[in-house]
């Protein structure tokens, strides 16, 4: 890979981790509602793509369906966690996504692994423990359980994503009409004081919709499936592991996580084993989207 190329993926990794800890001080510091926070992403990245929505897909309820996954419900879930979880131990929960991938695609694809994947799944579900029995874990460890969900859902729609045929800037303007179709009738169900916060948010509510809808949707993913076009995933998908690193040194220098030893060797722990699963072969998983199980 050139200088160029990996420079560029170090770019779009940070800004990835950046938009966890973002999304934290939109949801904690500012007070707004998960789901509101979620459906407004959503809503923007709507907009900006509806140009992309013709002609209709086949199969539309499964596009639906699949996109919501790996998109707003698992964001929604993610920014429900991170009003009480910190950025840097959901960083190294998320992780979880690619061994769930993988078990999901044995119990629905009939996905067949090696010992040196169920090692990989081992140590990442391993890794993930320690993480969540540090200082910093275990005191969020209830937003922690949302976070872990969100890899879930994520996961499930990974599964299904590679036999969606469709390219990836309409991907993300379906995802988009089924996450506001769910999340906006969602928030108004179960939550309250969207409008107040909303207009207390101001300036900074803008500029975090903006950055996560336009800098990490609409460009850091389109540039991240434009390097997939022209570099191997088994190259790229180990990379992406920039993520979670990125996010722990965010979270320590922007929200004051607390991030001891055990945290660090969970990370280190559970990243060694996403990087075994992402390397082994596998001809039914779309892999880019081990490490990262979300649109």
């Amino acid at each position: 890979m050139p200088l160029r190329a990996f420079l560029l993926l170090t770019a779009i990794c940070f800004v990835w981790a950046l938009n966890v800890v973002v999304s934290r001080l939109v949801v904690e510091g500012l007070g707004v509602p998960p789901l509101a926070y979620a459906a407004m992403r959503s809503l923007l990245v709507l907009l900006a793509l509806l140009r992309w929505l013709r002609p209709l897909p086949a199969s539309l309820p499964k596009v639906l369906l699949v996109t919501f996954a790996v998109s707003g419900g698992s964001f929604a879930l993610l920014f429900v966690g991170l009003q009480d979880a910190t950025p840097s131990a959901s960083a190294v929960v998320n992780l979880s996504g690619a061994p769930l991938t993988v078990l999901f695609a044995i119990a629905i694809l009939g996905e067949r692994i090696g010992w040196r994947r169920g090692v990989g799944i081992g140590l990442t579900f391993a890794g993930v423990g320690v993480a969540i029995a540090s200082p910093s874990g275990w005191s969020s460890s209830y937003g922690l359980l949302f976070v872990f969900a969100s890899a879930l859902v994520g996961a499930l729609g990974s599964v299904f994503l590679k036999r969606i045929e469709l390219e990836s800037i309409r991907l993300q303007a379906w995802a988009a009409v089924a996450s506001v179709a769910v999340l906006m009738p969602l928030s108004l169900l179960l939550e309250h004081g969207q409008v107040a916060a909303v207009a207390a948010g101001g300036w900074e509510l803008i500029a975090a919709l903006v950055f996560s809808a336009g800098v990490v949707s609409l460009g850091a993913h389109t540039l991240y499936f434009d390097l997939l076009k022209g570099y191997d995933a088994n190259l790229i998908a180990p990379l992406t592991l920039m993520t979670p690193m990125f996010t722990i040194a965010a979270g320590a220098a922007i929200t004051g996580d607390r991030v001891g030893p055990l945290l660090l060797l969970g990370a280190a722990i559970a990243a060694g084993g996403v990087l075994v699963i992402v390397l082994r072969p596998s001809r039914k998983l779309f892999k880019p989207l081990l490490v990262r199980p979300r649109l």
